[in-house]
């Protein structure tokens, strides 16, 4: 009632494609403090809610003390708002940057003004618990012996490792990459988080006593069955990566890429020279056309331009939401409204023009000659209902020389299950009671149990799982 929001500063579009750094500025501490007193302490905190209402999630899935940590900030009392924000995320420094705040939109404050700023005050908070030197190893005093397997080292592989290690397990988290970390390494760009973060948090995970065994594809270099005679319990966390393709004639032949495979080559690049190898899927002086308008593709957009593409257009096969909620989206709802995103922010700077053009998919591929890709050939889409049809003249084409299919993904790889034995339900994900999957002693939890989701689901999944698998091993849990 007191303070009007205000969010953290951006660096300006035009000056922020020239690096892949993250471009937020933190407020001082006098301000977020502030910033922090805007949240009320509702008697019913929709904020940390997370349950489904009308179909889609409402309030944080980690359930996070949201007003206790808040009030902590307001007061100043900085190493006990960590501690309450700890007690039910993980890894408050990678939501605090890449999460799409469902607590805001929840918040009680959003229902008749602005809501509180949850996820820059949880910004805050961690990266003051590690600049203060409160963020220190937490070893197990005791260890109970049992020896579990992680794989994958995304966010819910972390997430279990995590809360496993620290109740006296031994955890060994495999990852087929070279460096730890999963969707959050090499799904997200530098721009909405920088790896040495990442690389921060792995480091005071190994000193905890957790062992990241790299470059290791399991099911190809190490089998299944090694693994299940050798641990206790094994959780597979090896994400949804098997890409969504696009059928239409011209698919095959060069220009043509999985919006995975492009982020990953230029994190890469980043990660080994500063992109100086120029050991990457280039953009630059290309037209690109993305395909699938959401976070992927957006991140899609702003990865070309920081290239230095000739142009970019983003297809998206939806109509546009609406700029404001509708009727029969009340709060607390999440709000089904249009999000300009800063990819999108950055091609209208550059080009003068969102880079979305809604209801619209692609017929065909053209290609020279030469069977060089010059172009996609798109149709409109007319919607009756869920009933999807063409709108007949309305084909055009849009010059290309790189497309990237951003359409999200079908489920974990095939391998992974075949290597294991375990069932997979219709949508081609493990199947699961609860976290248990039909192989005794392997669990599985993320993406590749319940399908391409956000990285809070992943931590979510990850502590979920933990918990039964500790039940498992010792016959009780005191975990959470």
């Amino acid at each position: 009632m007191e303070y009007e929001r205000q969010e953290n500063s951006a660096v300006e579009p035009l000056e922020r494609i020239k690096t892949y750094s993250e471009f937020h500025a933190p407020l001082d501490i006098a301000a977020r403090r502030e910033q922090a007193a805007r949240c009320m302490d509702c008697g019913v905190p929709f904020c940390q809610y997370g349950k489904v209402i009308c179909g889609m999630v409402s309030g944080c899935p980690l359930n996070n003390l949201c007003p206790d940590w808040n009030d902590l900030l307001y007061k100043g009392f900085w190493d006990e708002a960590a501690s309450r924000l700890m007690m039910t995320n993980p890894f408050p420094e990678f939501t605090s940057r890449v999460c799409p705040a469902l607590c805001e939109k929840a918040c009680t404050c959003g229902l008749n003004g602005d809501p509180v700023t949850v996820k820059e005050n949880e910004y805050a908070i961690i990266e003051h618990a590690y600049e203060s030197g409160y963020m220190t190893p937490q070893i197990p005093a005791v260890r109970s012996g049992k020896r579990v397997a992680v794989i994958g080292s995304g966010p819910s592989g972390l997430s279990a490792a995590n809360f496993l290690n620290r109740r006296g397990h031994f955890v060994t988290v495999y990852e087929k990459a070279d460096r730890p970390g999963g969707l959050l390494m090499y799904g997200i760009p530098n721009m909405k988080l920088e790896k040495r973060f990442i690389e921060r948090r792995v480091a005071l995970m190994k000193e905890e006593g957790v062992e990241f065994v790299l470059n290791c594809n399991v099911g190809v270099d190490i089998t299944a069955d090694e693994l299940k005679s050798t641990y206790d319990a094994v959780i597979l966390a090896c994400g949804a990566r098997n890409p969504r393709d696009i059928s239409a004639p011209g698919r095959e032949g060069e220009g043509i890429y999985f919006a995975v495979d492009y982020l990953t080559a230029t994190t890469k690049s980043i990660l080994a020279s500063a992109m100086s190898d120029g050991n990457y899927i280039s953009a630059k002086y290309k037209d690109v056309v993305i395909i699938g308008g959401g976070d992927t593709g957006n991140d899609c957009v702003g990865t070309s331009i920081r290239h230095g593409c000739k142009s970019v257009t983003q297809l998206e096969m939806m109509p546009p939401a609406p700029l404001t909620r509708a009727d029969n989206n009340p709060w607390p709802q999440w709000p089904k409204v249009l999000k300009t995103d800063y990819g999108q922010e950055e091609a209208i700077a550059v080009f003068g023009h969102d880079p979305r053009i809604y209801e619209t998919t692609v017929k065909s591929f053209v290609r020279s000659e030469d069977g060089k890709l010059s172009g996609v050939e798109t149709v409109k889409i007319k919607w009756e209902g869920r009933k999807m049809t063409f709108v007949e003249g309305s084909e055009k084409v849009i010059p290309a020389q790189l497309v990237l299919i951003a359409a999200g993904f079908l489920g974990p790889e095939k391998y992974i299950a075949d290597s294991f034995d375990v069932e997979t339900n219709e949508r081609s994900n493990i199947k699961t009671d609860g976290h248990k999957t039909s192989v005794d002693k392997v669990f599985a939890c993320g993406d590749c149990k319940r399908g391409q989701s956000l990285v809070v689901w992943g931590l979510r999944e990850g502590r979920d799982c933990a918990e039964e698998v500790d039940e498992y091993l010792m016959g009780y849990t005191n975990m959470l």
